[in-house]
């Protein structure tokens, strides 16, 4: 390598350095504290929809939301190291069969870990950048923090209606009481809306919602019993 091409590729790769040491800090400093706010709360509150955001242990959440978001979002979360690759490839199937049938209908096989990656660290979209750091944030935070540690930030940082962040603000937004009150059928229907926290409510809910959270609440007896929630350690 000439020395002209190596001063120009210099500037390139301490770009890279400081990003890589950037990310790992942040993973490492929110390892142990709760971030101040993300993005989307930044982004959404600017919007005027405020933000109501109130973090809790997980200790202080009730296990049955743990179940009902295993159950609706990722119940290979116990399973995989971020990714779920037999879900991307189901989704990749279906999203062809919806191709071919001209359908714009697409298929999603985000795991909770690439959820919580995305909703910390970075900007909701779709462009390709953004999902190379997700990938490698998914990769930091399965290594730094732990299933335990993931699924808390995950329910803590949630959207779960317009400017309403985390399991203790949706509990009270929702159904008047603390996130460790949470029944099983509340559970459900917080889970529910979680693909659509905007346009859906979990309280006075439609059809579609009452169906889905029926389904979910069905599937976390499956959670328990065969211990779908076992990395998330409630002690």
């Amino acid at each position: 390598m000439t020395r002209a091409k190596h001063r120009k590729r210099r500037p390139l790769l301490t770009l890279l350095l400081i990003l890589a040491l950037f990310s790992l800090a942040g993973v490492a400093v929110h390892r142990f504290l709760p971030p101040l706010a993300t993005i989307l709360m930044v982004k959404q509150a600017a919007a005027g929809h405020g933000m109501d955001y109130r973090w809790r242990s997980l200790d202080r959440i009730s296990p049955r939301l743990v179940e009902a978001v295993i159950a609706a979002e990722d119940a290979r979360f116990c399973q995989h190291h971020g990714f779920d690759v037999e879900a991307i490839q189901k989704a990749m199937e279906a999203n062809e069969r919806a191709e071919q049938r001209g359908s714009d209908k697409r298929r999603g096989a985000s795991t909770i870990s690439q959820q919580t990656a995305k909703n910390v660290f970075l900007w909701p979209g779709r462009d390709w950048v953004r999902k190379g750091l997700e990938a490698g944030y998914t990769g930091l935070i399965e290594i730094g923090w732990g299933k335990r540690r993931i699924m808390e930030m995950y329910l803590n940082v949630a959207e779960w209606a317009p400017g309403v962040y985390g399991a203790e603000a949706a509990s009270r937004h929702w159904f008047n009481k603390s996130a460790d009150k949470l029944t099983a059928s509340e559970a459900a229907r917080l889970a529910a809306i979680l693909p659509s926290p905007r346009r859906y409510k979990a309280a006075n809910s439609g059809p579609y919602v009452r169906r889905r959270a029926a389904r979910i609440q069905a599937a976390m007896g499956t959670v328990r019993q065969q211990g779908l929630d076992a990395c998330v350690d409630r002690r």
